[in-house]
Protein backbone atom coordinates (compact mmCIF):
# COMPACT_ATOMS: atom_id res chain seq x y z
CA UNK A 1 0.00 0.00 0.00
CA UNK A 2 1.29 3.28 -0.64
CA UNK A 3 1.58 6.25 1.98
CA UNK A 4 0.73 9.71 0.79
CA UNK A 5 2.93 12.24 1.06
CA UNK A 6 1.39 15.43 -0.19
CA UNK A 7 3.44 18.24 -1.04
CA UNK A 8 2.30 21.44 0.06
CA UNK A 9 2.63 22.89 -3.55
CA UNK A 10 0.14 20.19 -4.34
CA UNK A 11 -3.35 21.51 -4.68
CA UNK A 12 -6.82 19.87 -4.87
CA UNK A 13 -6.97 20.46 -8.33
CA UNK A 14 -3.71 19.28 -9.39
CA UNK A 15 -4.47 16.31 -7.80
CA UNK A 16 -8.12 16.21 -9.53
CA UNK A 17 -5.64 16.06 -12.94
CA UNK A 18 -2.88 13.69 -14.35
CA UNK A 19 0.24 13.18 -13.60
CA UNK A 20 2.68 12.17 -16.15
CA UNK A 21 5.80 10.71 -16.12
CA UNK A 22 7.78 12.07 -19.08
CA UNK A 23 10.91 8.99 -19.19
CA UNK A 24 13.90 9.31 -22.31
CA UNK A 25 17.01 8.22 -22.87
CA UNK A 26 19.11 10.02 -25.58
CA UNK A 27 20.28 6.55 -27.61
CA UNK A 28 19.06 3.18 -27.85
CA UNK A 29 22.74 2.66 -26.44
CA UNK A 30 21.69 4.18 -23.57
CA UNK A 31 18.56 2.45 -23.35
CA UNK A 32 20.07 -0.81 -23.51
CA UNK A 33 23.29 0.05 -21.30
CA UNK A 34 22.41 2.62 -18.82
CA UNK A 35 19.14 0.45 -17.09
CA UNK A 36 19.63 1.79 -13.83
CA UNK A 37 18.67 5.65 -15.29
CA UNK A 38 15.76 3.84 -17.23
CA UNK A 39 14.60 1.94 -13.69
CA UNK A 40 15.14 5.58 -11.85
CA UNK A 41 12.68 7.40 -14.19
CA UNK A 42 9.93 4.13 -14.21
CA UNK A 43 10.03 4.56 -10.10
CA UNK A 44 8.98 8.06 -10.45
CA UNK A 45 5.42 6.14 -10.91
CA UNK A 46 5.29 5.54 -7.14
CA UNK A 47 6.70 8.96 -5.96
CA UNK A 48 3.44 10.58 -7.82
CA UNK A 49 1.44 7.68 -6.01
CA UNK A 50 2.83 8.90 -2.83
CA UNK A 51 1.59 12.43 -3.34
CA UNK A 52 -1.39 11.88 -3.53
CA UNK A 53 -2.67 10.65 -7.39
CA UNK A 54 -4.20 7.11 -7.82
CA UNK A 55 -2.56 4.58 -9.93
CA UNK A 56 -5.11 5.27 -12.88
CA UNK A 57 -4.21 8.97 -12.78
CA UNK A 58 -0.58 8.29 -13.35
CA UNK A 59 0.32 8.19 -16.43
CA UNK A 60 3.62 7.51 -18.22
CA UNK A 61 5.03 8.89 -21.49
CA UNK A 62 7.89 6.80 -22.62
CA UNK A 63 7.52 7.29 -26.85
CA UNK A 64 10.98 9.07 -26.97
CA UNK A 65 13.07 6.48 -25.81
CA UNK A 66 16.21 6.58 -28.07
CA UNK A 67 15.49 10.63 -28.72
CA UNK A 68 17.76 13.10 -28.31
CA UNK A 69 16.51 16.30 -26.12
CA UNK A 70 18.44 18.73 -27.97
CA UNK A 71 14.88 19.43 -30.12
CA UNK A 72 11.56 18.29 -30.52
CA UNK A 73 10.97 17.95 -33.76
CA UNK A 74 11.16 14.01 -33.51
CA UNK A 75 9.88 13.45 -30.31
CA UNK A 76 6.80 12.26 -30.30
CA UNK A 77 6.35 11.77 -26.63
CA UNK A 78 7.10 15.56 -25.64
CA UNK A 79 4.44 16.78 -28.53
CA UNK A 80 1.85 14.82 -26.57
CA UNK A 81 2.98 16.02 -23.60
CA UNK A 82 2.80 19.98 -24.62
CA UNK A 83 -0.59 19.16 -25.93
CA UNK A 84 -2.15 17.79 -22.87
CA UNK A 85 -0.67 19.95 -20.58
CA UNK A 86 -2.23 23.29 -22.78
CA UNK A 87 -4.98 20.94 -22.76
CA UNK A 88 -4.88 21.11 -18.68
CA UNK A 89 -5.13 17.52 -18.43
CA UNK A 90 -2.63 17.63 -16.46
CA UNK A 91 -1.39 18.83 -12.30
CA UNK A 92 2.15 17.66 -12.65
CA UNK A 93 5.20 16.43 -14.85
CA UNK A 94 7.63 14.16 -13.43
CA UNK A 95 10.95 13.75 -14.73
CA UNK A 96 13.87 12.53 -13.37
CA UNK A 97 15.92 15.95 -14.08
CA UNK A 98 15.26 18.70 -16.29
CA UNK A 99 17.29 17.29 -19.32
CA UNK A 100 15.32 13.90 -19.26
CA UNK A 101 12.46 16.94 -20.99
CA UNK A 102 14.83 19.38 -22.77
CA UNK A 103 18.41 20.08 -23.96
CA UNK A 104 17.37 23.02 -25.54
CA UNK A 105 16.35 26.31 -23.75
CA UNK A 106 13.40 27.03 -26.47
CA UNK A 107 11.85 23.75 -25.85
CA UNK A 108 12.49 24.10 -22.01
CA UNK A 109 11.11 27.63 -21.57
CA UNK A 110 8.06 26.90 -23.97
CA UNK A 111 7.17 23.94 -21.63
CA UNK A 112 7.55 26.56 -18.68
CA UNK A 113 5.32 28.97 -19.99
CA UNK A 114 2.48 26.40 -21.05
CA UNK A 115 3.01 24.98 -17.21
CA UNK A 116 2.52 28.80 -16.04
CA UNK A 117 -0.89 29.37 -18.35
CA UNK A 118 -2.40 25.52 -16.92
CA UNK A 119 -1.03 25.96 -13.48
CA UNK A 120 0.74 22.34 -14.10
CA UNK A 121 3.19 21.82 -11.96
CA UNK A 122 6.79 20.14 -12.14
CA UNK A 123 8.46 17.88 -10.07
CA UNK A 124 12.39 15.77 -10.33
CA UNK A 125 13.45 13.00 -7.40
CA UNK A 126 14.19 15.96 -5.28
CA UNK A 127 11.53 18.53 -5.04
CA UNK A 128 8.36 20.18 -6.57
CA UNK A 129 8.59 23.26 -8.44
CA UNK A 130 5.37 25.88 -9.50
CA UNK A 131 6.77 27.91 -12.72
CA UNK A 132 4.04 30.48 -11.33
CA UNK A 133 6.48 31.26 -8.01
CA UNK A 134 9.32 33.42 -8.75
CA UNK A 135 11.79 31.71 -6.54
CA UNK A 136 11.01 28.43 -8.62
CA UNK A 137 10.73 29.72 -11.80
CA UNK A 138 14.26 31.49 -11.49
CA UNK A 139 15.65 27.83 -10.38
CA UNK A 140 13.28 26.44 -13.18
CA UNK A 141 15.61 28.69 -15.57
CA UNK A 142 18.84 27.65 -14.19
CA UNK A 143 17.80 23.70 -14.90
CA UNK A 144 17.04 24.73 -18.52
CA UNK A 145 20.36 26.46 -18.84
CA UNK A 146 22.77 24.02 -17.27
CA UNK A 147 21.00 20.82 -19.32
CA UNK A 148 21.52 22.96 -22.39
CA UNK A 149 25.40 23.97 -21.53
CA UNK A 150 25.78 20.22 -20.20
CA UNK A 151 24.94 18.84 -23.84
CA UNK A 152 26.97 21.62 -25.63
CA UNK A 153 29.90 20.46 -23.24
CA UNK A 154 29.61 17.11 -24.14
CA UNK A 155 29.43 17.68 -27.84
CA UNK A 156 32.72 19.43 -27.83
CA UNK A 157 34.17 17.04 -26.04
CA UNK A 158 33.54 14.34 -28.20
CA UNK A 159 33.81 16.63 -31.51
CA UNK A 160 37.28 17.52 -30.40
CA UNK A 161 37.98 14.04 -29.22
CA UNK A 162 36.69 12.19 -32.36
CA UNK A 163 38.86 14.68 -34.37
CA UNK A 164 42.08 14.11 -32.23
CA UNK A 165 41.86 10.77 -33.18
CA UNK A 166 41.20 11.12 -37.06
CA UNK A 167 44.57 13.33 -37.01
CA UNK A 168 46.28 9.87 -35.67
CA UNK A 169 44.70 7.98 -38.17
CA UNK A 170 43.26 5.68 -35.25
CA UNK A 171 39.32 6.73 -35.70
CA UNK A 172 38.04 3.19 -37.06
CA UNK A 173 36.16 4.29 -40.45
CA UNK A 174 33.81 1.66 -42.47
CA UNK A 175 35.68 0.21 -45.06
CA UNK A 176 35.01 -0.41 -48.51
CA UNK A 177 34.89 -3.45 -50.43
CA UNK A 178 38.00 -5.62 -50.69
CA UNK A 179 39.04 -4.81 -47.11
CA UNK A 180 38.51 -6.18 -44.30
CA UNK A 181 39.75 -5.29 -40.20
CA UNK A 182 40.90 -7.66 -38.31
CA UNK A 183 39.98 -8.87 -34.60
CA UNK A 184 43.28 -6.61 -33.36
CA UNK A 185 41.98 -3.34 -35.14
CA UNK A 186 44.28 -3.45 -38.37
CA UNK A 187 43.26 -3.30 -42.11
CA UNK A 188 44.03 -5.58 -44.42
CA UNK A 189 43.02 -6.90 -47.62
CA UNK A 190 39.85 -9.10 -48.22
CA UNK A 191 41.37 -12.56 -48.64
CA UNK A 192 39.22 -13.77 -50.65
CA UNK A 193 40.96 -13.46 -54.09
CA UNK A 194 38.37 -13.40 -56.81
CA UNK A 195 37.28 -9.94 -54.63
CA UNK A 196 40.70 -8.95 -55.35
CA UNK A 197 41.38 -9.87 -58.55
CA UNK A 198 38.09 -8.15 -59.79
CA UNK A 199 38.93 -4.73 -58.05
CA UNK A 200 42.55 -4.76 -59.81
CA UNK A 201 40.70 -5.62 -63.15
CA UNK A 202 38.61 -2.57 -62.04
CA UNK A 203 41.11 -0.23 -61.61
CA UNK A 204 43.37 -1.53 -64.93
CA UNK A 205 40.32 -0.78 -67.07
CA UNK A 206 39.95 2.86 -65.60
CA UNK A 207 43.91 3.36 -66.08
CA UNK A 208 43.37 2.08 -69.90
CA UNK A 209 40.19 3.93 -70.82
CA UNK A 210 39.94 6.85 -68.25
CA UNK A 211 36.44 6.71 -68.65
CA UNK A 212 34.24 5.47 -66.03
CA UNK A 213 31.26 4.61 -68.34
CA UNK A 214 33.08 2.49 -70.74
CA UNK A 215 34.69 0.84 -67.73
CA UNK A 216 31.18 0.19 -66.96
CA UNK A 217 30.18 -0.73 -70.62
CA UNK A 218 33.10 -2.89 -70.98
CA UNK A 219 32.38 -4.94 -67.46
CA UNK A 220 28.79 -5.05 -68.71
CA UNK A 221 29.94 -6.77 -71.91
CA UNK A 222 31.88 -9.22 -70.23
CA UNK A 223 28.98 -10.26 -67.96
CA UNK A 224 30.88 -9.67 -65.22
CA UNK A 225 29.55 -8.90 -61.31
CA UNK A 226 31.30 -6.61 -59.11
CA UNK A 227 31.58 -7.18 -55.23
CA UNK A 228 29.72 -5.12 -52.52
CA UNK A 229 29.36 -5.16 -48.96
CA UNK A 230 26.22 -5.60 -47.40
CA UNK A 231 25.56 -2.53 -45.38
CA UNK A 232 22.78 -3.28 -42.24
CA UNK A 233 20.70 -6.60 -41.10
CA UNK A 234 21.70 -9.90 -40.53
CA UNK A 235 24.29 -10.21 -43.08
CA UNK A 236 26.34 -7.20 -42.36
CA UNK A 237 29.35 -6.55 -43.68
CA UNK A 238 29.14 -9.25 -45.92
CA UNK A 239 30.32 -9.33 -49.74
CA UNK A 240 27.64 -10.10 -52.38
CA UNK A 241 28.37 -9.76 -55.85
CA UNK A 242 25.67 -7.45 -57.89
CA UNK A 243 25.72 -6.49 -61.49
CA UNK A 244 27.77 -3.60 -62.26
CA UNK A 245 26.08 0.25 -61.92
CA UNK A 246 27.64 3.62 -63.11
CA UNK A 247 27.50 4.81 -58.94
CA UNK A 248 29.36 1.47 -58.26
CA UNK A 249 32.15 2.60 -60.21
CA UNK A 250 32.22 6.09 -58.96
CA UNK A 251 32.06 5.56 -55.48
CA UNK A 252 35.25 2.73 -56.02
CA UNK A 253 37.21 5.06 -58.34
CA UNK A 254 36.65 7.99 -55.48
CA UNK A 255 37.44 6.12 -52.56
CA UNK A 256 41.09 6.99 -51.31
CA UNK A 257 41.10 3.66 -48.70
CA UNK A 258 42.03 1.85 -52.07
CA UNK A 259 44.92 4.13 -52.60
CA UNK A 260 46.05 2.95 -49.25
CA UNK A 261 45.21 6.28 -47.68
CA UNK A 262 43.20 7.60 -44.40
CA UNK A 263 41.25 10.87 -45.10
CA UNK A 264 38.54 12.03 -42.69
CA UNK A 265 36.26 15.32 -43.19
CA UNK A 266 35.47 14.75 -47.39
CA UNK A 267 32.58 16.33 -46.06
CA UNK A 268 31.29 19.20 -44.16
CA UNK A 269 27.68 20.12 -42.82
CA UNK A 270 25.89 23.55 -43.76
CA UNK A 271 23.92 23.89 -41.02
CA UNK A 272 22.14 27.07 -43.01
CA UNK A 273 21.00 24.31 -45.86
CA UNK A 274 18.95 22.03 -44.05
CA UNK A 275 16.39 19.26 -45.77
CA UNK A 276 12.80 20.14 -45.64
CA UNK A 277 11.83 16.57 -44.51
CA UNK A 278 13.60 15.79 -41.61
CA UNK A 279 15.49 19.00 -40.85
CA UNK A 280 18.98 17.92 -41.00
CA UNK A 281 22.02 19.72 -42.15
CA UNK A 282 22.80 18.77 -45.51
CA UNK A 283 25.81 17.36 -46.58
CA UNK A 284 28.72 19.01 -48.99
CA UNK A 285 31.61 17.32 -50.08
CA UNK A 286 34.86 19.58 -49.91
CA UNK A 287 37.74 19.61 -52.56
CA UNK A 288 40.45 17.17 -52.49
CA UNK A 289 43.11 19.70 -51.80
CA UNK A 290 40.57 21.11 -48.33
CA UNK A 291 40.61 17.56 -46.92
CA UNK A 292 41.18 18.36 -43.22
CA UNK A 293 43.04 14.80 -42.74
CA UNK A 294 44.60 12.73 -45.48
CA UNK A 295 47.22 10.26 -44.16
CA UNK A 296 48.56 8.37 -47.04
CA UNK A 297 50.20 5.01 -47.18
CA UNK A 298 47.84 3.70 -43.85
CA UNK A 299 46.07 0.46 -45.62
CA UNK A 300 47.20 -1.44 -48.16
CA UNK A 301 46.26 -0.41 -51.87
CA UNK A 302 44.71 -1.28 -54.73
CA UNK A 303 46.05 1.64 -56.63
CA UNK A 304 49.25 4.19 -55.99
CA UNK A 305 48.17 7.71 -54.92
CA UNK A 306 48.50 9.01 -58.45
CA UNK A 307 46.35 6.75 -59.59
CA UNK A 308 43.95 7.87 -57.60
CA UNK A 309 44.11 11.53 -58.27
CA UNK A 310 43.28 10.62 -62.00
CA UNK A 311 39.78 10.94 -61.89
CA UNK A 312 39.91 14.19 -59.52
CA UNK A 313 42.17 15.92 -62.33
CA UNK A 314 40.65 18.58 -64.60
CA UNK A 315 37.10 19.71 -64.14
CA UNK A 316 35.26 18.56 -61.79
CA UNK A 317 34.66 14.65 -62.68
CA UNK A 318 36.46 15.42 -66.17
CA UNK A 319 37.76 12.52 -67.63
CA UNK A 320 35.55 10.19 -65.23
CA UNK A 321 32.00 10.98 -67.20
CA UNK A 322 33.23 12.13 -70.85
Amino acid sequence: MTTTNRHPKIRADHLRRQAVVYIRQSSLQQVRGNRESTARQYALTEQAKSMGWSAKSVQTIDEDQGRSGSGSEHRQGFKKLLAEIGAGQVGIVFALEASRLARSSVDWHRLVEICVVTQTLLADESSVYDPRDPNDRLLLGVKGTLSEAELFTLRCRLHDGRWNKARRGELARSLPVGYLRTESGDVILDPDRQVQARLHYLFRLFAQHKVARRVLVQLIQAKLKIPAKIWGGPRHGEVKWKEPEFSDIIRILHNPVYAGAYVYGQKKYDSFDRSPTNGKAKVHPRPLEEWPVCLKEVYPAYITWAQFLVPHQGSKLGLLIL
